[in-house]
């Protein structure tokens, strides 16, 4: 019987190795949930926050299966440890599993041009305006379709002002960009980055991200950056970053 694990340090061994900072996040317990087949001597396990499920240890079918109750996401992506949970996902999800990849990149704290990126966040036209997520974007943000994974996966704002940190980008008092943490850990966030329609392809992206690896520099914390396609890729390159590679998971409709 799959149960929810409180007590995260008995699932350190059980990801060891994991070098995502979601799965990061759930270990130190400050977010995301995980769950085992057993509470004191776990042998498979899932560490689930927002849309993705986190699959480690030994492969089972009932662990690959299982959803709880109360996830909203309408599709989750499952991200095997290895090519042994890669089959046990297509054994038990069959068509309904979709092979997806996704693009690594490389974490490197220290690497980035400051002067650079300080340009390019003093470029935003006269026409917007950027601001750190308060409270009230945070609001915003978290009760508009568009631009809810900015804010989604904290429990509220007490959490986000703890673990979080995010930039609006706004125009005519309306957020039409936002840069902001998918999750938090004990030193550093998930960047999640996203744009209206209407709006993107203006630059906005670039200009919001800089200023938010500004701030997460002040702060001491590392802006871990995962890419979801060859665009996102490109953005992080733009920036600083360095593509690691690529690497498969599993789009599953609930």
């Amino acid at each position: 019987m799959i149960r929810e694990l409180k007590d995260t340090s008995k699932a350190a061994s059980l990801f060891t190795g994991w070098q995502d900072s979601v799965v990061w996040s759930a270990v130190q317990g400050v977010m995301g949930k995980i769950y085992v087949d057993s509470l004191e001597n776990p042998e498979s396990g899932a560490v689930m926050l927002g849309d993705f499920c986190f699959l480690s240890g030994k492969p089972t079918e009932e662990m690959t299966l299982f959803c709880p109750e109360d996830c909203e996401s309408e599709e989750l992506i499952l991200v095997p440890q290895n090519e042994e949970w890669a089959q046990m996902i297509e054994n038990c999800y069959g068509e309904k599993a979709v092979k997806t990849v996704r693009y690594a990149i490389t974490k490197e704290p220290g690497i980035f041009d400051l002067e650079k990126l300080r340009k390019a966040a003093e470029s935003l036209p006269g026409e917007y305006e950027m601001k750190l997520i308060d409270q009230n974007l945070f609001e915003i943000c978290r009760n508009t379709q568009w631009s809810k994974a900015l804010a989604v996966n904290y429990e509220d704002y007490t959490q986000y002002e703890r673990f979080g940190l995010g930039v609006a980008i706004l125009k005519d008092g309306e957020v039409v960009a936002g840069i902001s943490s998918y999750s938090g850990y004990h030193g550093g966030i998930e960047i999640e980055v996203v744009t209206r329609e209407d709006y993107r392809r203006k630059g906005l992206a670039y200009i919001g991200a800089a200023r938010l690896l500004l701030e997460c520099d002040k702060r001491g914390l590392y802006p871990n950056w995962d890419a979801a396609n060859k665009m996102s890729v490109g953005l992080a390159e733009k920036l600083g970053y360095h593509f690691s590679h690529e690497y498969f998971v599993y789009k599953v409709k609930r």
